[in-house]
């Protein structure tokens, strides 16, 4: 799962963190740039030697630059991490987005409820948190099966620490 709760169930304060499943590791970035080049330059070999050669491989040379450009940023646009700190008296929901801002959410942990909006959102069986007259997403990024994986999760921890 790409969240993780940072603390033992039975302690009083929980803090769940969420990010991105990144399944491109750095090797594996370089290990497809370097494969879709040597594919891409096959048909270079059959014109070794003659000028198609030069007008062929600028085209092969952008192919692969617009291909790593586009990983670079999908990359870049996933360094997003959440945290919710859960606590008998508090909730608090941190929001680390890819450009460097930040946003914060808090609430009284009472007050608190999660909801699963099966349709209607931005995404399938969105979560959202509702609390001091704001409704805030928690893991927009999450598969479709992930979210509602967490949206139990929540429900379940919430009860715990409201019994608390």
């Amino acid at each position: 799962m790409p969240y993780t709760w940072t603390t033992p169930t039975s302690a009083p304060v929980q803090e769940l963190r969420l990010c991105p499943h990144n399944a491109l590791s750095d090797k594996g970035f370089a290990a497809m740039i370097l494969g879709f080049f040597l594919v891409a330059s096959i048909p270079l070999i059959a014109v070794l030697g003659t000028m198609v050669l030069w007008g062929l491989l600028p085209f092969i040379l952008a192919a692969t630059a617009g291909l790593y450009y586009g990983l670079r940023r999908n990359n870049q646009d996933r360094q997003i991490l959440e945290t919710l700190r859960l606590s008998a008296d508090e909730t608090e929901l941190w929001r680390q987005n890819p450009r460097g801002d930040a946003q914060h959410w808090q609430a009284n942990t009472y007050w608190v409820t999660v909801s699963l909006h099966e349709n209607g959102g931005p995404v399938p069986n969105y979560v959202t948190l509702k609390g001091a007259g704001r409704e805030v997403e928690i893991g927009a990024f999450l598969s479709e099966a992930e979210r509602k994986v967490l949206y139990t999760d929540l429900v379940t921890t919430l009860r715990r620490i409201k019994d608390v």
